[in-house]
């Protein structure tokens, strides 16, 4: 048998595209929810309860120092025995999001810090609402400069999606992993399987350069 079989990738390929789909759609709708849901995390730390904040910090601890593998079969095989059955992509997608968010959160903590104090004095003096002064001064302030590390976890996500055929979501690994074995022959679609992964990542990456830069030029902070 030869090493490599190029009528055999050509058999693949269609199959591990319909997983691609499922790959994109799950990172998209994951990293959806972990953006927003992130957002939500950082603005509930800057709370001047104490009790609020650090609450938010001990979650966002606890989710981050947690494996990702771990929370999808809780949710998933454990939630059942306590009446709460949630099929196997929301269960995936929304643990994928959660997950991610304690991350996004820490980034947009960072951005948010970096802020300078006076912005919010300038706010007052202005005489403008908190939820103005967050939504017109800080966050565009706060969210150019950790494009690229939001970027990163985006990648990041999109790499981690293989963790769901532990719930028999079939994407693009699972889906190649199922095609080798139908012949015992992996090295086409799992090759394969991961020039679709790096060819995706290198596209996100400089795609996520392209906005940071758009970012910067806009809100001026080159």
């Amino acid at each position: 048998m030869s090493i490599w079989d190029w009528e055999y990738v050509r058999e693949a390929m269609p199959y591990l595209l319909q997983g691609a789909i499922v790959t994109v759609q799950a990172t998209f709708l994951g990293f959806a929810i972990a953006l927003v849901l992130g957002l939500v995390f950082a603005l509930i730390r800057q709370s001047q309860n104490r009790i609020v904040s650090g609450t938010m910090a001990e979650i966002v601890e606890f989710i981050r120092s947690t494996p990702l593998l771990l929370q999808i079969f809780f949710v998933y095989f454990v939630g059942p025995q306590f009446g709460i059955v949630i099929p196997a992509w929301t269960a995936g997608i929304g643990m994928l999001g959660i997950h991610y968010a304690a991350y996004c959160s820490e980034c947009y903590r960072a951005g948010i810090e970096n802020v300078d104090g006076g912005q919010w004095e300038a706010c007052t003096a202005l005489n403008l609402s908190t939820a103005r002064a967050w939504r017109v001064i800080i966050l565009p302030q706060a969210i150019p400069p950790i494009v690229p590390s939001l970027g990163n976890y985006f990648i990041g996500m999109f790499k981690d999606t293989p963790i769901l055929a532990a719930i028999a979501i079939l994407e693009m690994l699972q889906r190649a992993k199922n095609f080798g074995a139908e012949n015992y022959r992996y090295i086409e679609a799992i090759t394969m399987a991961g020039a679709l992964y790096l060819l995706f990542s290198l596209v996100a990456s400089v795609i996520v350069q392209m906005i940071s830069l758009w970012l910067n030029r806009r809100y001026h902070l080159q």
